[in-house]
């Protein structure tokens, strides 16, 4: 090789390599990595898991078959979180994040796919299907009519639900998109949704658990009770929650008084000494405990009671009325007396031993007390199946359900303690935080989707290491593959209604081959869960957030 030849190799090595320096994509830094697997595992949801927009809660991988909380058509949507406003919440979430209009763009798919599910009345059902009504009726009449512990899918009513928080995160959901942008296309469905949280209240100040009101479903012997006042599943206190981020962002003045009216019916509802507790639904007529679905007797809910504790604390801060704390002593004394004695919880087994608590503060106390005698009331079933079986409940502690327990942990002290902290609150700090308390509008919160906490603990920062693991996990179209948590026998007639004494099922999720709900997965069968992107993506966000 001549001189002039080694130095013109020489003069193109080094001209490729200061191109290819040039060109060479630097690389990604950690929050580029993040937005990168957000927007990756983002499309995959909308673009190949969506229907229209809209989710139920678990798919197999080739869309076989998919489940909200029963199995459901690939037409179906599921509004009961962590169903479709549950996404359209996580949604917003990560535009408020990244400010990465694309997630604003998906926000707007989700919200109408909800807007074309709204019913005339302008609340949700559970469910809706895209394949329409007829489709969806074919469905209660046969996978909704044979789950036989989900008796709220055994009859189709045609109106609109407030059980469960389906309706009141879809009306959130629209509320937050509006106000992102007041756009205007979501102002109907809003204003739809908020006149019908006016409109199906009662006088009194609560509101029943479906409406219009239906009085057509007795079962077995008892009245409907679908248009009893609900405190159950957050009814009353979610819509309460609703109508006031509606006054705060929107400066409703109108809303004041059926939201004021509403709070003070909780302390109205407190029963009296020495069951100084609160049911979970109540006649309309007389305010009186009364029954729900037949695993849920006529009775004072201690669980209940401790949340409705809390609640009217924190309608204390809201207002600065004394009056809602007048009776959280009575509540928390009659909480005190309720601790099971240790042979009832060792007869209870397993299904009441796990609910001993964190701490030692906690005891065990029956769910269910008899709201005249205070007597516990546990529940059981006996039969296979919706056509064969029945519930029923007694004051024996074993073999209780395992899908409804009939023990829960109680920690009067620190209620007590919450409460005294509560009186200590100057009256200047409470104002500072409440939209009835202070003059113009008050912004909703950045973020409304939360990581799961396990016994109240705060969610621990995620490190890069934890995000990475999460990226890492994600397949190459850019989505998690979950254990399947939950799964369904396929529905299949049954004819035989002779009623059966077995108790081979009372303590399982599931009855025999007939029975459509859904139980704990035997085989590990992997899935696309929607609740596992919602968390995983706001573990990312909550990293991006602390940046």
């Amino acid at each position: 090789m001549s001189v002039s030849t080694f130095k013109s190799t020489v003069s193109l090595l080094i001209a490729t390599l200061l191109l290819s320096t040039a060109t060479a994509k630097p690389k990604q830094t950690p929050d580029e990595e993040v937005r990168k697997a957000m927007r990756q595992a983002t499309e995959f949801m909308m673009d190949k898991v969506s229907y229209n927009g809209g989710f139920v809660w678990n798919y197999l991988p080739d869309f076989s078959r998919q489940w909200g909380e029963m199995e459901a058509k690939r037409t179906m949507i599921w509004i009961q979180p962590p169903g479709t406003p549950s996404v359209g919440h996580l949604l917003l979430d990560a535009y408020h994040c990244t400010g990465d209009e694309y997630y604003y763009e998906q926000a707007k798919r989700v919200a109408n796919a909800l807007i074309w599910g709204q019913l005339p009345c302008g609340g949700w059902n559970y469910v809706f299907d895209f394949a329409g009504e007829n489709s969806l009726k074919e469905w209660y009449s046969t996978i909704g009519k044979a789950g036989w512990r989900l008796e709220e899918f055994q009859h189709y009513y045609g109106n609109a639900t407030y059980d469960d928080g389906g309706t009141m995160e879809a009306a959130k959901f629209l509320l937050r998109i509006y106000v992102e942008k007041n756009d205007p296309t979501y102002r109907p469905a809003l204003e739809k949704v908020i006149n019908f949280a006016l409109e199906s209240q009662y006088p009194i100040g609560g509101w029943p658990q479906r409406y219009p009101l239906r009085y057509d479903h007795p079962f077995q012997g008892k009245a409907d009770y679908s248009s009893f006042i609900t405190l159950n599943d957050d009814v009353i206190p979610g819509i309460i929650d609703f109508l006031t981020q509606c006054y705060q962002a929107l400066g409703m003045q109108n809303l004041k008084e059926p939201i004021l009216r509403a709070m003070y019916l909780i302390p109205t509802l407190q029963q009296g000494a020495p069951y100084a507790g609160w049911a979970d639904q109540y006649t309309v007529e007389d305010l009186k405990p009364a029954h729900a679905r037949s695993y849920e007797p006529r009775a004072i809910n201690t669980s209940t009671t401790s949340e409705m504790v809390h609640l009217l604390m924190e309608y204390y801060k809201l207002t600065g009325d004394s009056r809602f704390l007048i009776g959280i002593p009575a509540a928390i004394d009659y909480l005190e007396t309720l601790a099971l004695p240790q042979e009832l919880v060792e007869r209870g087994g397993m299904a009441a031993r796990r609910r001993s608590g964190p701490n030692s503060d906690s005891f065990v106390a029956a769910r269910f007390i008899h709201p005249e005698t205070g007597e516990p009331q546990f529940v059981h079933r006996e039969g296979s199946n919706v056509y064969n079986g029945r519930y029923f409940y007694d004051q024996n502690p074993e073999g209780t359900l395992a899908h409804y327990g009939s023990f829960t942990s109680v920690n009067p002290k620190a209620l007590r303690e919450a409460f005294e902290a509560v009186k200590q609150i100057p009256k200047e700090e409470l104002a500072k935080d409440s939209p009835f308390l202070n003059n113009g509008l008050v912004p909703l919160k950045k973020y409304y989707t939360r990581v799961r906490q396990v016994w109240g603990m705060p969610v621990r920062q995620p490190s890069l290491d934890r995000i990475r693991e999460l990226i890492g996990a994600m397949t190459e179209e850019g989505y998690w593959l979950t254990p399947i948590s939950q799964t369904s026998n396929p529905y299949k007639p049954c004819t035989d209604t002779t009623p059966s004494k077995t108790r081979e099922y009372t303590t399982t999720y599931v009855g025999d081959e007939y029975d459509t709900s859904p139980y704990s997965a035997k085989e590990p069968v992997m899935c696309i869960s929607v609740r596992t992107y919602i968390e995983n993506m706001m573990q990312m966000i909550q990293y991006l957030d602390c940046q």
